[in-house]
């Protein structure tokens, strides 16, 4: 971890913590352009997303150099702004991975960095401000401050009824956010309202059977199970479950499809690939371990949905090159098979083992 010390703060300047913006009394040595108010918010930030971006952070808060011309001036401007927009999507994404793995605490700082680049790049007024504003709304309500969550949302909320460019996408967004509010104050009513929009929003824009919109449909479908509507949450499940083995699937059969052939465009070894970021992986194994953990527990105990679930857990842990976990999945849904299910269902998951197994054979050698 990189070592702090005091500031001594030339007179008239006012530096401001990176998390909480109170009066800063510490400085990043490393990068020496990062500032806190004390011990505990250095150490929350530096675990959260400041290891990983501190030496990126030099060029964006150093005064720029001398251009010899306009060109070189814009060049330089330019390279700048490319630079923010790299950090705005990566803190962006490590702040969801967070949010999806349960870690609200850490999501916090990253969110915030997302944050004040995108309003560095974009000005306070811009909807382009409101994934961040989102991310801080969650990892609010995941923390219980449901009033601070409020607070976000609302600001997300002006900024997108002042916005005429809004895209779906953003509105999805707002209306998931507004309905996981709803739900933590047990407002199903409101929440299904939320979500319902959520899912009509992801669905203009990205279709009614992509990854993108199955969050909608599982946090709706998380309600009726509350409400003991089992038959419209098993349905819902259900087509999230569809939706993310079907994504797989073709991602997987790609891979195996490339294998036999034994090509590769690139001239490169092959390479498992989800096509999912690291938290759209997050996302994944947050819902369909949940979706799985409902099937286990639940009193009608259907095998056919429960061996599907595992299948689909089996392929995603393949294809994100976690072999061992890939296995357990797959072992535990052919065992469940061979109980209930016929032969020919078998053979899917006794080929998807086999092929797991070769992949842990070829990374050890």
């Amino acid at each position: 971890m990189n070592v702090i010390y005091p500031l001594a703060v030339p007179k008239g300047r006012r530096l401001c913590c990176e998390v909480c913006e109170a009066p800063a009394e510490r400085m990043c040595m490393d990068c020496t352009v990062t500032y806190y108010c004390g011990p505990v918010h250095q150490k929350a930030d530096w675990g959260s997303i400041h290891e990983k971006i501190c030496p990126l952070l030099i060029p964006l808060r150093t005064t720029m150099p001398f251009y010899n011309s306009e060109e070189e001036r814009q060049h330089g401007l330019q390279q700048l702004q490319k630079r923010q927009k790299h950090l705005i999507e990566f803190c962006y994404t490590v702040a969801q991975k967070y949010l999806f793995e349960g870690r609200y605490e850490e999501a916090v700082p990253a969110a915030l960095h997302s944050l004040r680049f995108r309003m560095n790049v974009y000005g306070l007024n811009s909807v382009e401000l409101v994934p961040a504003y989102l991310l801080l709304a969650e990892a609010s309500l995941g923390l219980g401050r449901i009033v601070q969550a409020e607070e976000y949302l609302s600001q997300a909320r002006w900024t997108v009824l002042k916005s005429t460019d809004c895209s779906n996408a953003t509105h999805s967004l707002l209306h998931r956010n507004l309905g996981l509010l709803y739900m933590a104050k047990e407002n199903f009513e409101e929440a299904r309202y939320h979500l319902a929009n959520d899912i009509y929003f992801a669905s203009c824009a990205f279709g009614t059977d992509d990854i993108r919109t199955s969050g909608g449909y599982f946090h709706l479908a998380n309600i009726f199970y509350a409400l003991s509507k089992m038959g419209l949450a098993d349905t819902l499940y259900t087509k999230v479950s569809e939706i993310w083995f079907t994504y797989l699937n073709d991602h997987y059969q790609v891979l195996l499809q490339a294998r036999s052939q034994q090509t590769d465009l690139l001239g490169k070894q092959f390479v498992n690939d989800t096509g999912l970021d690291e938290a759209q992986e997050a996302e994944a194994i947050q819902i369909l371990t949940s979706i799985l953990n409902i099937r286990e527990s639940s009193s009608s105990k259907a095998p056919q949905k429960t061996v599907f679930i595992m299948k689909t857990l089996s392929m995603l842990y393949y294809l994100m090159l976690e072999c061992s976990m890939a296995k357990e999945y797959a072992k535990r849904a052919l065992s469940l098979a061979k109980e209930h299910l016929s032969v020919q269902e078998q053979r899917f998951i006794q080929a998807l083992l086999k092929v797991i197994s070769t992949e842990e054979e070829r990374s050890t050698k």
